[in-house]
């Protein structure tokens, strides 16, 4: 066994290029179970300027692409590598672009509970094929619950501002050192990996840690 080596992570749950860079990281870690990565994941609002309570998707997307035309033709190689990737997107049933801030905090408590990943995991999930607003306290209460955090204290802390200026400055932090897009992958504190990578990469990867290669 490798001695472990830290994977960080900058992701945003509505980051569709993130759910599927992490479902790849994912079949790559299941076919190397002697993988020596310890996985972190890291705060990075995609829309840190969106309003508290999201806006209609529709609309945010054609402001954001130029139009309608605009946003189908960027949202097209999306499609393809989530069915490459074996993911399911419900794009029907999307209704809300939210802002992310206590989605990340979630994932920060989620951290402290050593289920960081099963809270990535659920966002994603409630986000892109069940098409909750994962910026409202009820639906990110009812996903603590369902990865066995106690929503009753996720739910006071998230009518709360508690640790809402950490992970403000930790967005901050990492726009600073230079990464302008997610996902991103830093190894061992050194490498930046940009992108959503194939699992051969990162089967390489696994290889030249461990000495496999």
């Amino acid at each position: 066994m490798a001695d472990p080596i830290k994977l960080d992570i900058m992701s945003d749950p509505i980051c569709p290029w993130c759910y599927i860079g992490k479902a790849q990281l994912d079949r790559a870690l299941q076919d190397h179970p002697d993988h020596p990565f310890v996985i972190e994941w890291h705060p990075f609002q995609l829309n840190p300027d969106m309003p508290r309570d999201g806006m209609d998707r529709r609309t945010y997307l054609e402001a954001k692409f130029g139009g309608k035309e605009g946003a189908v033709k960027a949202y097209a190689p999306v499609a393809e590598h989530a069915r490459n990737a074996g993911l399911e997107i419900n794009f029907e049933a999307m209704q809300r672009t939210p802002n992310t801030l206590d989605a990340h905090r979630l994932i920060h408590w989620a951290g402290i509970e050593q289920r960081q990943t099963a809270a990535v995991s659920a966002l994603f999930k409630a986000y892109f094929t069940e098409g909750r607003d994962i910026g409202e306290i009820d639906v990110l209460a009812d996903i603590a619950d369902s990865i066995e955090m106690d929503a009753s204290v996720v739910r006071r802390l998230l009518e709360s501002d508690a640790d809402a200026d950490d992970i403000r400055a930790r967005d901050a932090h990492s726009r600073e050192m230079g990464i302008t897009s997610v996902p991103t992958f830093i190894i061992a504190n050194q490498h930046a990996v940009p992108g959503a990578q194939p699992p051969g990469l990162w089967a390489k990867v696994i290889a030249e840690l461990t000495g496999a290669a």
